[in-house]
């Protein structure tokens, strides 16, 4: 069965269980609500934060904030395809599959490719948004992909690590977590940065930051936030695959 073949059937099916479901609808719509946030009402908080406590946030706004969205996409997009996973793992769709011409290794690969490609496009869309930087169409590409190969990331961690959509939700608000250590490379120097190297999410916020600085190692950082993201979600792959035949 070909891809073409595999979005026309599951596509629309998705689309409705994303629709009756009104905490998934949201994530869809979040990364613009978001986006507006940073533009507009943000600043001022950070203005008078800065009043009360002289702190100098306004000089790592951007970044931080530029990071923070960045990462937001994908997990949103990873959220929703993890849940659809959960609940089609749970209702014994996943097992149905095995039967019909849609072999597993199509869905996944479905599956995978969906939230990357949503992921990618949103963020090119809402990005600009923010008014954090000014990228060209392919910089700008380029930081979207950076940051989208985390999208069936989260939806694999969910599916393969969480039991039921109760550990999901668990799971959901525990792993936002890893997006928080990164934001500490920017008051470090490089020297001392090296522990954040072992977390996927450190090397689109550095490729960001390169970006956005012009720094030439931007390329080495893109490069090696697709090898590494890539490496994990072929382990996360497997251990789906394998509950998958249990």
């Amino acid at each position: 069965m070909n891809v073409v073949t595999v979005i026309r059937s599951l596509g629309p099916i998705d689309a409705r269980n994303v629709g009756r479901d009104a905490m998934l609808r949201w994530m869809v719509l979040l990364p613009f609500v978001v986006a507006a946030a940073m533009r507009w009402l943000l600043p001022t908080i950070f203005a008078f934060v800065d009043g009360l406590i002289p702190l100098d946030l306004a000089s790592v706004y951007a970044p931080l904030m530029g990071y923070l969205f960045l990462l937001l996409v994908p997990y949103f997009w990873g959220v929703v395809v993890g849940f659809l996973l959960l609940d089609q793992r749970d209702d014994g769709t996943l097992t149905a599959l095995q039967v019909t011409p849609l072999s597993l290794n199509s869905y996944l690969l479905y599956r995978l490719a969906t939230p990357v490609l949503l992921s990618a496009v949103t963020t090119m869309s809402a990005f600009p948004l923010t008014g954090l930087a000014q990228f060209r169409l392919w910089p700008l590409a380029l930081l979207a992909l950076s940051a989208a190969l985390h999208a069936p990331l989260f939806a694999l961690a969910l599916a393969a690590l969480a039991q039921n959509k109760v550990q999901g939700l668990a799971l959901m608000k525990a792993s936002g977590v890893v997006l928080l250590p990164p934001l500490a490379a920017l008051f470090l120097p490089d020297a001392l940065q090296w522990p954040l190297a072992f977390l996927p999410t450190y090397w689109p916020a550095r490729f960001y930051w390169a970006l956005a600085d012009g720094d030439p190692a931007a390329g080495l950082y893109w490069l090696v936030s697709l090898i590494f993201q890539a490496l994990l979600l072929v382990l996360l792959a497997r251990r789906f695959d394998r509950i998958m035949h249990r």
